[in-house]
């Protein structure tokens, strides 16, 4: 299971040579106003669904790729908000 969110962080971390004409992760990793406008429209198209009971694990998905993108974009590494999280439990 972690190893598809593992893949997925790999995958955004390699889009960022790529050209933007031909990946839409990387676009999203340059242009900061659409990367968090996207994590804003998906965030609310999470809760609209989970209020409707429909497509939750479909728009759930499109969150969490969209905050990963805009973690990288803004050198947030995944791996020390779970070094914070884990500083948390208790």
């Amino acid at each position: 299971m972690l190893k598809n969110l593992e893949q997925l962080i790999k995958t955004i971390r390699e889009k960022q040579n790529s050209s933007p004409d031909r990946s839409y992760t990387n676009k999203l990793l340059n242009d900061k106003n659409l990367s968090v406008s996207k994590v804003k429209e998906e965030v609310g198209e999470l809760i609209e669904a989970v209020e409707q009971d429909s497509n939750k694990i479909h728009e759930a998905a499109d969150v969490i790729y969209h905050l990963m993108v805009y973690l990288e974009a803004n050198n947030i590494k995944i791996e020390d908000v779970m070094e914070e999280l884990k500083k948390r439990q208790k």
